[in-house]
């Protein structure tokens, strides 16, 4: 793993929402650091509604954590494009995140600690 990459689990209980709704709650998320970047939580798969969100063609690579693929989240009024990502096979030592879902934060989507 990079050195300027760290994950651990993040402490406490996460919840993401969308248009309003909540897309889920987790005391299994993980944090990732990466450099000067913000800290990004990462959700199980298993604690997300995953009917809101529908794979979209994009994908993006990160020399240190491989290939990205996207999700589009599908609220009652609108469609957020590309706004949640994922390593389904992320590179070696940064294998902890496989399969969890990241979201971009905004006015339309919020990661917050309960």
């Amino acid at each position: 793993m990079a050195d300027h990459i760290k994950i651990r689990k993040a402490s406490g209980k996460w919840s993401v929402r969308a248009g309003g709704a909540v897309l889920g709650e987790s005391t299994s998320a993980l944090e990732l650091s990466e450099g000067d970047y913000p800290p990004v939580i990462y959700f199980p798969r298993s604690d997300i509604a995953m009917a809101f969100l529908d794979q979209t063609d994009k994908t993006t690579h990160c020399p240190h954590k491989g290939d990205a693929t996207y999700f589009s989240v599908v609220t009652k009024s609108t469609t957020l494009k590309d706004a949640v990502w994922s390593y389904e096979t992320p590179l070696d030592g940064v294998d902890r995140i496989k399969g969890y879902l990241a979201f971009y934060t905004g006015d339309q989507i919020t990661v917050e600690h309960i």
